[in-house]
Order: C-alpha cells, then structure tokens, then sequence
C-alpha cells in the first residue's frame, strides 16, 4: 500500500490496480464485479497516449515498443479513496476482492 514521506500530507485521490496478463482474468471481469458490488471504478486515462484518438496524426518520436505504456492502457484501472473511507468501508471493500478472487479457477 501507499507510504506518506516524511513531512507530506498527501491527499489521496485513487488506488491504481494493474491485472496482469496471463492473471486468468480480465480488467474488465474484475471491474464488473466491483461494479456489480458497488464499488465504482475508472479506467486509467493515459498509458500509451500515441494510440489516442488525438494523438494519432501528430509528428512524434517513438522509442521502443512502449510495452509498459500499452499495459497500463489496456489492463489498469483504479478505485477511489477518500478520508470517508474507515476501517468497516475499507475491510468491506477487501471482502469484495475475496469473493471474486474465490469465485476464480
């Protein structure tokens, strides 16, 4: 989970989740069933920008494959947090995660 550093006060907006190929389930399966839950999700705006709509005729210098960038576009989500979140939400929240990572081959 996150850290603070010394001296910040972070406020803290979202909790990014990256599903891995090959996790035997999609980012979609696992969004769905928070949604279905209750728990709102959005998927991350970024990753690999070049494959944007508006970025798509623009002049531009591509190094490498950009693999890392097409894996967070294609497979990372997050969920929010807020301080309204207490010990009960959160613990709630994990209960959810348990019973779709339970539901799983």
């Amino acid at each position: 989970l996150p850290q603070t550093t010394p001296g910040s006060e972070p406020a803290w907006f979202a909790f990014p989740i990256t599903v891995r190929p090959g996790a035997g389930f999609s980012r979609g399966e696992l969004t769905d069933f928070l949604e279905q839950n209750q728990i709102e999700t959005r998927t991350l705006f970024g990753g690999n920008l070049l494959r944007q709509p508006a970025f798509l005729d623009l002049p531009r210098r591509v190094v490498g494959e950009l693999a890392n960038t097409d894996l967070v576009m294609n497979c990372t989500f997050f969920i929010g947090v807020y301080p309204g979140i207490d010990k009960a939400r959160a613990a709630w929240v994990m209960e959810v995660f348990d019973r779709f990572f339970q539901g799983r081959p």
